[in-house]
């Protein structure tokens, strides 16, 4: 039943996001179109571009993950703490890659900022968290080979394997760290829905954001491109988290 649930979240986050928005008012377009409905399927259509365009307009793209990317300042490295949790991202399996491109992007940086908090912080343990996928690996074990690799004693790694969303990973954690201070790191721009998430299990983090990916010397005449909308995707999926993460209180 949980896994019901789980893969129906997201497939309804799908529709609700800029590529699955836009998508679906294509689908509704051709549609109406179909059945000679020429008002409805001029709107549709109308609407489909208006949003491609907008969600790739850097300048509107940059301000909606900026809004988030802005809440939490970075880590100020000072703090005399035991843990420090690592949210998962994605990752591949494919042996012929090495480990820095196994994870991705997001995941590597997440990881980086994790390590240099670790090294910084004499007698802290490092958490990773993060499920297999599609994959015969878990992400949390793959952000683990990566640690190791890069001087992190095996020792000082916790791995959360099960942990398919945040807060499965909120739940984890406090697991292991109770109600004591602990860094958390992940994205900067998840971060406010993170921190809304760990706070309602009863957990006290202190946040340490990264994978920044706002700008501040965009003009007004920059052109529509497809990583304005890809940082448009990443903000909006946060927004509807974080208003869904309100509605269940």
């Amino acid at each position: 039943m949980m896994e019901y649930g789980f893969f129906l979240k997201k497939w309804i986050s799908f529709f609700i996001e800029p590529y699955g928005m836009i998508l679906a008012l294509f689908v509704i377009w051709f549609i109406m179109k179909e059945f000679k409905k020429e008002s409805l399927s001029k709107l549709s259509l109308s609407l489909a571009f208006t949003l491609l365009f907008l969600f790739s307009y850097p300048p509107f793209a940059n301000s909606l993950i900026s809004n988030l990317e802005t809440i939490h300042p970075k880590y100020n490295y000072s703090s005399k703490i035991k843990y420090i949790h690592v949210l998962g991202s994605g990752h591949n399996t494919d042996p012929l890659q090495p480990i820095s491109s196994q994870i991705g992007g997001t995941g590597t940086k997440r990881d980086l900022e994790g390590i240099i908090i670790h090294l910084s912080t004499p007698d802290s343990k490092l958490i990773f968290t993060g499920y297999k996928g599609g994959s015969d690996v878990s992400t949390a074990r793959m952000n683990g080979v990566l640690a190791e690799a890069l001087g992190v004693k095996k020792e000082n790694i916790i791995l959360g394997e099960s942990p398919k969303d945040t807060k499965e990973e909120a739940l984890f954690a406090k697991t292991i760290v109770g109600d004591e201070e602990f860094v958390l790191v992940t994205s900067a721009s998840h971060m406010p829905r993170a921190m809304r998430l760990f706070k309602s299990v009863g957990l006290n983090p202190i946040p340490a954001p990264t994978d920044f990916r706002k700008k501040d010397d965009l003009g007004i005449f920059e052109l529509p491109s497809a990583s304005s909308f890809y940082k448009s995707q990443r903000a909006m999926h946060e927004y509807w988290g974080i208003l869904w993460s309100m509605i269940r209180g």
